[in-house]
């Protein structure tokens, strides 16, 4: 199986030694971040710095002015973490040294948008808006998700690309200093949790037959018995029509299906659009559709009839294969992303392992988080077991 990488411009750009390592890894190519969210990271071999703070989410390359011009929203430029061109400048060197680059796309995860403009933001049925989620129901969100896509994707040299977050995003988010655990919210919770009520929310929900100010009442009283701890919030769907009653949960999820997947057909649409003949078009995806976050909630048949594949967590285990395994056309790519940090998680010193069970139910590529994020000993474990492949 061929495998990828995780790279971000900030460990290449500046340490001439990172593409030759990168390369040594056994790797074949390279996903390499070209719109990307705030985060804090390590860069535990870089000759000059240790720690990058990318302050708000931007586009590591200089956005087409003429695209954006006088529109909102917009992309943000990068800061002193990536100024310039720095993701075609770390490409070129990746490129160099052998190695196939595409892109690494994240699209409806945005901080700084929802600060400076909050009525782009999820709002829940409390009233509390989440900056980090921009709604994808929005026609102006939707319309610079959209071109976002197609920007950040198709870049020089660019052989495909990798759209993280192309769907909904809602509580389950890791925000600065997180204090959100003191009630075990489940599957069904954290869905309550990640309902919108934005003003084009609720005439989606009108449009489902659903009165939405009745509708948020019923997830408020739905969920108090949760805050309360006396009732759970687990059992997967049939938790949440159990909480919520069936009409509604599932008049509220034909809504937002149909949202997210219009919105991928789009965005996927626009990349075809711009780019070259050949070009790959992935998702990062959950095989339930309802599901919130980095890793977009996707119906199986329906997003391997619009993408070229998925790229699907397999990190706790690659069981979420299967659902996309048996639904895949010829030629699919079904990816199993595994992390290889051991401080974040990862098992580096059973990737080959990993990458069998994987592949037995139907992988057949690989995705590695994070070379730059991963320490010597961690990439050593990751050397090892890609020669077992």
């Amino acid at each position: 199986m061929k495998a990828s990488a995780f790279v971000y411009p900030w460990d290449v750009n500046g340490d001439p030694e990172a593409p030759a390592f990168v390369a040594g890894l056994g790797v074949e190519q390279v996903t390499l971040a070209a719109a990307y969210h705030s985060t804090r990271a390590l860069t535990p071999r870089h000759p000059r710095h240790r720690v990058v703070t990318a302050e708000h989410a931007a586009v590591l390359y200089p956005p087409d002015t003429a695209r954006w011009e006088g529109r909102e929203p917009r992309p943000y430029a990068a800061g002193d973490w990536a100024p310039g061109d720095a993701y075609g400048e770390a490409a070129a060197a990746l490129a160099g040294a052998g190695l196939e680059v595409h892109t690494w796309v994240v699209l409806a995860h945005n901080s700084r948008l929802g600060a400076e403009q909050p009525h782009t933001s999820v709002v829940n049925a409390y009233g509390d808006r989440y900056p980090w989620a921009p709604c994808v129901a929005q026609p102006a969100t939707r319309a610079y998700l959209t071109d976002l896509a197609a920007e950040a994707a198709v870049r020089p040299g660019a052989h495909g690309t990798e759209l993280e977050s192309l769907g909904w995003y809602g509580l389950a988010h890791l925000h600065a200093h997180d204090k959100t655990g003191g009630v075990g919210l489940g599957d069904a919770g954290q869905y309550l949790m990640s309902l919108c009520f934005c003003p084009h929310c609720r005439a989606g929900y009108g449009g489902q037959g659903l009165d939405p100010d009745e509708l948020a009442a019923a997830v408020r009283a739905a969920l108090e018995p949760v805050w309360r701890g006396a009732a759970p919030s687990d059992g997967g769907w049939a938790g949440v029509e159990k909480l919520l009653g069936e009409v509604p949960a599932n008049a509220t999820r034909a809504w937002r299906d149909d949202t997210a997947r219009t919105l991928q057909e789009a965005a996927v649409a626009a990349v075809r659009a711009a780019a070259p003949d050949g070009f790959q078009v992935l998702l990062h995806a959950d095989p339930v559709s309802y599901h919130c976050g980095a890793n977009a909630g996707v119906d199986p048949a329906h997003i391997l009839s619009v993408a070229d594949g998925v790229v699907v967590p397999c990190t706790g285990g690659p069981g979420l294969l299967t659902p996309f395994a048996e639904r895949a056309r010829p030629g699919a790519v079904l990816a199993a992303n595994l992390t290889v940090v051991t401080g974040m998680g990862g098992r580096p010193d059973t990737l080959a392992k990993d990458a069998a069970r994987a592949r037995e139910l139907g992988a057949t590529e690989l995705r590695l988080y994070h070379a730059g994020l991963a320490s010597d000993g961690d990439l050593e474990a990751v050397r090892a077991g890609l020669a077992e492949r």
